[in-house]
């Protein structure tokens, strides 16, 4: 006899569809749950920003700072200039558009900011931005001995995906569009497996190895020339709840990571603590307290130990 999830129990036989009925069953549903949420401005707006014109947008964006590395295939030197050009512009319209939507998402109809301004002054910086990330692919090369070349990291690394997206997302997420950046972030996420959220400032020189399950928070303050692997958390220890019971946003919570540290394989660092300049953390470490310049630290059994050339510590 055959069995079916659908089956009624007498004879297997499903019970017929009822579209309208579930239909009008999830219309209810949507309506109680934007008649619970009245109280948020967003919920009066018709159009969201959608991630399936910003995706297209990012890889423009992508190809246009590095054409004839990521850019399309049969791309040639001398056609370059046009292509940046062109691709810009693509890009910065279909950018310029969803700004545009988010803006109206959160002022529900009233004068919002200007998503053109924005566009222009995010355009403005991308040549900087551009020489930023030169500085990502020069460290990948140097800190990798696997790396033969620097254009082997920009099209095998997704390290440098994510970072590239980050930049991009960070830069946008600073002139006003948190949600056109979040969008991004999570393109970049979903493609390698790296979770940067786009409020983190992340210095010059940025390196991430392998690079698989890492996380870095919001709040999160990295330095330049630091290098992270795979599955390190930066991330919150806490959250301060109001007298309402909800989480207060914006509070700094996430770890400060100052220039030349070294974050090893499958650490988690917690809270708003502060990782000294020139220090190693140890794999498999897990730190919730500040850590001095020029240290190492490691998980033994059952202490964490903190070194340094002038004392020993164990916690």
């Amino acid at each position: 006899m055959e069995s079916s999830a659908l089956a009624d129990g007498e004879g297997g036989v499903a019970p017929p569809l009822d579209i309208t009925g579930i239909a009008d069953r999830l219309k209810a549903a949507r309506a109680r749950w934007r008649a619970s949420q009245l109280q948020h401005r967003e919920v009066g707006a018709i159009a969201f920003p959608s991630r399936r014109v910003i995706e297209p947008a990012m890889d423009a964006l992508v190809a246009a700072l590095f054409p004839l590395r990521l850019g399309p295939p049969d791309l040639l030197a001398e056609n370059e200039d046009r292509f940046v050009a062109d691709t810009l512009a693509f890009a910065l319209r279909r950018l310029e558009q969803q700004t545009a939507l988010e803006f109206a998402y959160w002022s529900e109809g009233t004068t919002g900011p200007d998503a053109a301004q924005l566009v222009a002054s995010f355009a403005a910086e991308l040549p900087a931005l551009r020489g930023l990330l030169d500085t990502d692919v020069e460290a990948a090369f140097d800190g990798d001995p696997a790396a033969r070349s620097v254009d082997e990291v920009l099209l095998c690394y997704p390290s440098l995906i994510a970072i590239i997206h980050h930049r991009l997302a960070h830069l946008i997420y600073r002139l006003g569009a948190t949600l056109v950046a979040r969008i991004i972030s999570e393109i970049a996420h979903s493609r390698t497996g790296i979770d940067i959220h786009p409020g983190a400032t992340i210095g010059a020189s940025f390196f991430i190895d392998h690079g698989t399950g890492v996380v870095i928070g919001e709040t999160a303050v990295i330095g330049n020339r630091v290098r992270i692997y795979q599955g390190v958390t930066l991330g919150a220890r806490s959250f301060t709840a109001g007298p309402d019971g909800a989480l207060r946003k914006g509070q700094a919570r996430h770890p400060i990571v100052e220039d030349n540290v070294i974050i090893y394989a499958g650490a988690t660092v917690l809270g708003r603590v502060v990782i000294g300049a020139g220090s190693v953390i140890g794999g498999n470490v897990w730190l919730m307290q500040d850590v001095p310049p020029e240290s190492s630290v490691s998980q033994g059994k059952p202490v964490l130990a903190i070194r340094s050339r002038r004392r020993t510590e164990s916690i």
